[in-house]
């Protein structure tokens, strides 16, 4: 859906085609939540992003029963992958047939631990589901021959045993990427869609301070950019759009609609009508249904109506 918002076109099996030829995948990275990129920027997100999330990953495993058979599950998994893509169910047959624990929340807590050592993504469709990959052999045709990902656990960062681009360079590069689709922004913005601590937010705004312009209040823009482009027209967006997860606030965009974000972190789907949420929506038996959160006028209601029949045809093909 995110896709659909920002594209003309495509349809959702476009989206499938492109996992399927290596240029889209899916992993854990920015926040330690799984998103959809560009598979050339996988070295960047994952060695910038996923460091930090070890200790609340141990954590969790310990939480699930995994414990010290953690490193035990990661290796289960990488050669499961040597074969091809596997689903979760398969990976889930290989990690209980070597007696690691996979029930209740245990077997997703191992993929994100293989994920952070850069053994496994998200890559082809198999079926209906996205099948995981090892992100090495799945990746190598992108990056070029020899190239392995990055390990970001503690000890290979301390070691340096994978230097790639320096630390330095990499926090310049995302953070004029992310101006370039945030700005103007601050530097806790960044911090916060990253999943990156403030300091490096702010090294890596620093790094790039003569293309920048403070506007105020700490928000900082590219120097020389266009006339924004004016707001869309009124559209349905879909859950956990990045509209609302990049920056620290999005008070802008939902205003008094809390309900929009629940307490345990769902993004519900929401109606865009000059720029601020105004309804909610689903789709049961592939048919939406949106539900008003305040009144609108007739005009973007039919614009609404319009766009979800748009969605029904995007998610058919």
């Amino acid at each position: 859906m995110a896709v659909r918002a920002r594209s003309e076109g495509l349809v959702a099996s476009d989206v499938d085609r492109a996992l399927d030829e290596r240029r889209l995948i899916i992993t854990w990275v920015n926040r330690g939540t799984l998103h959809l990129i560009r598979s050339e920027d996988y070295p960047l997100l994952q060695s910038l992003t996923t460091p930090q999330l070890w200790t609340s990953c141990r954590t969790r495993l310990r939480q699930t029963g995994v414990g010290d058979r953690a490193d035990r599950g990661v290796e289960v998994v990488a050669r499961a992958l040597e074969d091809g893509p596997r689903t979760r169910a398969e990976l889930r047959d290989a990690l209980d047939s070597a007696d690691v624990p996979t029930a209740g929340q245990a077997l997703v807590h191992i993929l994100f631990y293989a994920s952070l050592q850069g053994i496994c993504i998200r890559g082809p469709m198999k079926g209906k589901e996205h099948a995981f990959v090892s992100a090495r052999d799945w990746l190598a045709p992108v990056m070029g021959p020899g190239w392995t990902p990055e390990r970001t656990s503690p000890q290979f960062v301390s070691e340096g045993v994978h230097p790639g681009p320096s630390r330095e360079a990499s926090l310049k590069e995302l953070a004029h990427r992310y101006l370039i689709a945030h700005g103007p922004a601050t530097d806790a913005d960044l911090a916060r869609w990253a999943g990156l601590p403030l300091r490096d937010a702010r090294a890596g705004l620093s790094a790039i301070s003569r293309r920048t312009v403070d506007r105020g209040d700490g928000l900082l823009d590219l120097r020389n950019r266009e006339e924004p482009a004016p707001l869309p027209e009124p559209m349905l967006l879909g859950a956990f759009d990045p509209l609302l997860l990049g920056w620290a606030s999005r008070e802008a965009v939902i205003g008094p609609h809390k309900g929009l974000v629940t307490n345990n972190g769902i993004f519900r789907p929401f109606a865009l009508v000059k720029g601020r949420a105004v309804a909610t929506w689903r789709l049961p038996k592939g048919r939406v249904e949106i539900e008003d959160l305040e009144k609108v006028t007739k005009k973007a209601a039919g614009r609404l109506k319009a766009d979800a029949a748009a969605v029904e045809a995007f998610l058919s093909n």
